[in-house]
């Protein structure tokens, strides 16, 4: 492939990204694309929290065999192996293959051993999408066994496009979420330490049924963050990794949901069964991730959470020590950012629009895919 054809499947990529595209038609898209300048078999796409690089929504699965999903990120947590999307989410690069950590040698990997092999695959490429230092998704590229591995060309042109499908999933995280009732939650259920859900009460029933459609079933694909979260509660009770154990997800309906799970125990201080709380997320849980999306700088944050308390441009400087015609200049960078004209708009962007009530306090859908 000539450097004329790449340059022009990046841009083609950039601009289908651009494009706006739904939950399930970004990942689509992206995939298409990509498949003309990386050849690919199969393919895992996830949305994750910055925070936490988590698996959030949207999600789309491609030739991968039913069962082989359902322990994918408990795998992440609960197995030391290469390329643990955490421990790329930190690299310099964020992409990394299969054949270069291991030498030539797939089968030192577990993930390997469990899930590509008895799959046929071979070399794995795995990438952080990140823009600037946020994970806003991770992706996993698969070649069948056979195949020549992905080369250093490959991994150059993920690298390239990897700030490009990071950049898209950040604004599609800051897209209006869709009007729902505020009414349900916190729910809770207990899983066991194996995952299997062993009670739940009403209200979690009626958020994971936001969350996985009207046919959720506990270890589906549309449940991936619950799982996600498990798992980490787990790795945090046998000190294999630091908490929380928390992530932020938006459902199908466009409302964001928050999950948090601990480990507890019985009196006689043995291991107890995993409890998870799922409920809307709050104004101050969003707001990290809402305000990061438009890259605000600190000192651009600190001035927009003044802005939706009402404070004034004289009453901003004050408190952060400022002159005020300072402030006037980070609102501007502030509204060039997010797109507004006005402090009103600005706060019903960042705010009404994504959660409501306003902050008062002081200082998404999954696709299977089977290609042919």
């Amino acid at each position: 492939m000539d450097s004329a054809t790449i340059e022009r499947g990046i841009a083609g990529l950039e601009e289908s990204c651009a494009r706006g595209h739904d939950a399930t038609g970004l990942f689509g898209e992206m995939s298409d694309r990509l498949q003309r300048l990386v050849p690919f078999d199969g393919a895992l796409w996830f949305a994750t929290d910055p925070a936490t690089v988590l698996a959030t929504a949207p999600a789309r699965i491609e030739n991968v065999e039913d069962g082989h999903c359902e322990t994918y990120w408990e795998r992440e947590f609960r197995v030391e192996d290469a390329l643990l999307f955490r421990d790329l989410a930190r690299t310099d690069t964020g992409v990394g293959t299969l054949y270069d950590v291991t030498g030539g040698n797939p089968g030192r990997s577990a993930r390997h051993r469990e899930f590509g092999a008895p799959q046929g695959y071979g070399d794995e490429m795995r990438a952080a999408l990140r823009v600037g230092t946020s994970t806003w998704g991770v992706l996993s590229l698969m070649r069948e066994r056979g195949r020549a591995p992905f080369g250093a060309r490959d991994v150059e042109l993920v690298r390239a496009i990897a700030p490009v499908l990071g950049d898209a999933l950040r604004m599609l995280a800051v897209r209006t979420a869709a009007a729902v009732p505020a009414d349900l939650g916190p729910g809770t259920a207990l899983y066991g330490p194996d995952g299997v859900l062993l009670s739940l009460d009403e209200p979690a029933e009626r958020l994971f049924q936001e969350l996985g459609g009207p046919g959720w079933l506990p270890r589906t694909l549309p449940m991936t963050p619950v799982s996600a979260v498990l798992a980490q509660a787990l790795a945090v009770e046998q000190g294999r990794e630091r908490g929380p154990a928390s992530a932020r997800v938006r459902a199908a309906t466009g409302r964001w949901l928050s999950l948090h799970a601990s480990c507890l125990r019985g009196v006689d201080g043995q291991p107890g069964p995993v409890a998870l709380t799922i409920e809307p997320a709050k104004s101050a849980q969003l707001a990290p991730i809402i305000v990061e999306a438009y890259r605000l700088t600190v000192r651009e944050q600190e001035i927009t959470r003044a802005v939706a308390r009402g404070l004034s441009n004289p009453e901003i400087a004050a408190q952060l020590f400022l002159s005020p015609h300072t402030v006037r200049d980070h609102l501007k960078a502030v509204f060039a950012k997010v797109g507004v004209a006005s402090r009103g708009e600005l706060v019903a962007t960042l705010f009404a629009d994504h959660y409501a009530p306003a902050l008062h306090a002081p200082g998404v859908a999954v696709e299977h895919v089977h290609r042919g």
